[in-house]
């Protein structure tokens, strides 16, 4: 069965847990309450695997690479966090707290 999350979108409900013990896949730092699931293949490129990450850093992470670039990478990590925007936005998050959060504009300042 799905519910809706805080922001109206469906989500089912054994992706609605509880902030996983792990820290985040992108920053390495603490899950909040608020959790997302992110699929470092994306599902349009054949992606299966999930991993928990902060809204913040899921935003990011798709405001600075597209699904095709993304499959490209596959969970090559070190790829994602070797990109020079996101390199800058893993230091500034670093001493931010779990469920700090703020929109994250596109390159070059475009708004989703």
């Amino acid at each position: 069965m799905a519910r809706k999350n805080r922001w109206g979108l469906e989500e089912d409900e054994d992706e609605a847990q509880d902030a996983p013990a792990e820290p985040c896949w992108l920053c390495e730092r603490p899950l909040g309450e608020v959790v997302e699931w992110h699929h470092p293949v994306p599902k349009s490129r054949g992606g299966r695997g999930k991993v928990a990450i902060h809204p913040i850093c899921h935003q990011t992470i798709h405001a600075q690479f597209t699904n095709a670039q993304l499959g490209r990478m596959g969970e090559d990590l070190a790829a994602i966090r070797g990109d020079e925007a996101v390199a800058k936005f893993l230091d500034w998050i670093a001493d931010k707290p779990a469920d700090f959060h703020v929109r994250t504009d596109k390159p070059g300042g475009r708004r989703r």
